[in-house]
């Protein structure tokens, strides 16, 4: 049986929308222009995602190795089609550790790994996404 996931997303505002999980973890999400943002776009939240998911498996492994970690965080960075839908194209991850123990080539190999082989979130770009629709009345 597969393992699955959901959450509602419930528009707000037209430019704003609250994602909810089972549990009751909210996630607030608006499409508004970067001067009066206050909330990730999907598009954020979608590198938000890359990077949170690829972060907990390197630093796991890191921790595994048993470095010392001082920081960690990785800068997404994605760039967008210029037509519609603006899709990313390309998206590049700078994962930064700041350890006085780990070496440049394990902590490469602990990413690649990461991005790779673990990360749900990099595998799911490239999954089959199907929909379906309904209209309901007002009761």
């Amino acid at each position: 049986m597969a393992n699955k996931r959901n959450v509602t997303v419930r528009m707000k505002a037209d430019l704003e929308y609250e994602a909810r999980n089972p549990q009751g973890n909210v996630v607030n999400i608006d499409m508004y222009d970067p001067e009066h943002k206050q909330a990730q776009s999907p598009m954020d939240l979608l590198l938000s995602a890359l990077g949170g998911c690829a972060s907990v498996d390197a630093v796991l492994m890191m921790k595994k190795k048993r470095r010392e970690i001082v920081d960690f965080y990785v800068e997404a960075e994605g760039i967008r089609n210029d037509g519609v839908p603006a899709f990313y194209t390309d998206i590049e991850l700078k994962f930064v550790l700041v350890s006085p123990d780990a070496t440049p080539g394990e902590f490469a190999k602990v990413v690649a790994l990461s991005v790779d082989k673990y990360c749900s979130v990099a595998s799911s770009l490239k999954s089959t996404i199907t929909y379906k629709s309904e209209v309901r009345r007002p009761e």
